[in-house]
């Protein structure tokens, strides 16, 4: 499954990837226009995630996993083939959302469903820090494509990726999950159940930081590589791979740190340090490009490093009979701040002078580094 989420996560970053350098001169983009462009893959996914995990506690969940990666395939080979400008871009890239969403969390829901509940917390882990590396090739993959053979093929080549998890579908055991009496669509035990609660309110304000990094990383590089000698340091391209490939250890410790010091203490101490560094980020953006690849590799284990611990908190704390809809609401509320913060991220950069200016870059981060501290204030509260 682990294995399989590398190719449904191929196309994940092919938007961000091509973005500043491409996308945002070619149509015309303002810092706004970008995030929304952008943010539309996360908003698409926070409108189908909610029908889509909730049916996998009806249905054998690798059955929506399969109809999702298909529907991530194509709409990735569509935005190729026919997007034209921000609403249409925005659009098909709404439609790849979609798809994922019937791919991420009912893959997590398969995967779980097959495991006995003592082995869900590493496992759960495990799948979760593999988004980190299928991002990081993502990154890589639909850049090397775009400088080779311009960025419409980047998305050609992504496109492939999601059928990947198609075949690793097809060889698993089917499985039947006990029939919920319940609508499809009732959230309200859910919300009821207050410790998941903390960890799914928790988990929007580290996606906000997330997808506020991941969408605009490669355009701060640029901003940095503009100020400096070529030479003197990395590409955009190896600094958006390095950001993404050190998630991976980075969230397999935080959930040891978890597990040994308490979660809650765990996911409130990296949250903390997490916006610290951020705020150092911007506060120091005009300054020598080796100081500020220093502060981004610490930033690229604070802001992952919550994120195994939160989900798979939130799989111990919800109830086994609506853990679908519990898992939904989680992935419901992460996208909607995902969205959030790709567009968040670019209104603040408008806001402050564009992406050519270091304070448009104190701006973003310190926005980021807000966003993530509403985090440990949420767990607070799920403990009252």
């Amino acid at each position: 499954m682990a294995l399989g989420q590398l190719g449904s996560l191929l196309p994940h970053v092919a938007v961000p990837s091509v973005l500043a350098q491409y996308l945002i001169p070619e149509w015309h983009l303002s810092g706004a226009h970008a995030g929304l462009l952008a943010g539309s893959f996360a908003a698409g996914y926070m409108l189908a995630v909610p029908v889509l995990a909730t049916l996998t506690d009806r249905i054998d969940a690798r059955l929506v996993l399969i109809w999702g990666s298909a529907l991530s395939a194509l709409a990735t080979l569509l935005f190729g083939l026919f997007a034209q400008g921000l609403w249409s871009g925005a659009l098909i890239w709404g439609f790849a959302g979609i798809g994922f969403a019937g791919a991420y969390m009912p893959g997590l829901k398969a995967l779980t469903d097959r495991l006995a509940p003592g082995d869900s917390s590493r496992a759960v882990t495990l799948y979760t820090s593999f988004y980190s590396i299928g991002v990081g090739l993502s990154f890589l993959v639909a850049q090397l494509v775009a400088e080779r053979w311009g960025w419409r093929s980047a998305f050609f080549v992504t496109s492939i990726g999601p059928l990947a998890m198609i075949v690793i579908c097809v060889l698993l055991n089917p499985v039947k999950p006990h029939p919920s009496k319940g609508r499809l669509l009732d959230f309200a035990p859910v919300i009821a159940n207050r410790p998941a609660m903390g960890f799914v309110l928790g988990y929007g304000a580290h996606c906000f930081e997330l997808y506020g990094i991941r969408t605009w990383i490669v355009a701060f590089w640029t901003f940095v590589a503009m100020r400096h000698s070529s030479s003197e340091i990395l590409s955009p391209i190896a600094v958006s791979v390095l950001f993404t490939i050190l998630a991976m250890p980075a969230s397999v410790l935080g959930n040891e740190m978890a597990l040994k010091i308490g979660r809650h203490r765990a996911i409130m101490s990296i949250m903390i340090a997490s916006a610290v560094v951020a705020l150092l980020i911007g506060i120091m953006a005009d300054k020598p490009a080796w100081m500020l690849l220093v502060l981004l590799a610490v930033y690229a284990v604070t802001v992952p490093a919550d994120s195994g611990a939160l989900t798979s908190g939130m799989t111990m704390a919800s109830n086994p009979k609506n853990r679908g809809a519990t898992m939904a609401l989680h992935s419901t509320a992460g996208f909607a701040f995902a969205a959030l913060g790709s567009w968040g991220v670019g209104v603040a950069l408008d806001a402050a002078g564009g992406p050519q200016n270091a304070s448009a870059w104190t701006a973003a981060f310190c926005l980021m580094a807000a966003a993530v501290l509403v985090g440990p204030l949420a767990l607070l509260w799920s403990k009252r």
